[in-house]
């Protein structure tokens, strides 16, 4: 049997990093080692999916970004959820735990 897939599911980034923002800011690296260790190792984040999406929800207005020194002395562009933000997590998490609920329905469904 081969490796299992760590893949975050498609279609689910925007929400991870919005809810791990939510927690508190943060920059790329620390996001993505964030949604790895709360799932366990479940998810890994491609580094160039994150960039891509982190851009896209900058552009979309639901995160801040400004270049902040690290407490180790290194630049980094740091996150921030916007109060927009808050409003599309709260939107997507209505939508997954819609979307999980069928899923669990079919599932458990019985012929």
């Amino acid at each position: 049997m081969g490796e299992p897939n760590t893949d975050v599911i498609q279609g689910t980034l925007d929400m991870l990093i919005l809810k791990t923002l939510s927690l508190e800011p943060m920059h790329g690296f620390g996001i993505g080692r964030r949604v790895e260790q709360i799932s366990r190792g479940v998810f890994k984040v491609n580094p160039g999916s994150l960039l891509t999406a982190l851009q896209r929800l900058e552009r979309a207005g639901w995160l801040d970004a400004e270049w902040r020194q690290t407490p180790n002395s290194r630049r980094a562009k740091i996150y921030t959820l916007t109060r927009a933000g808050r409003k599309q997590l709260d939107t997507e998490t209505a939508d997954w735990n819609r979307r999980a609920s069928a899923i669990a329905r079919l599932l458990k469904a019985e012929g």
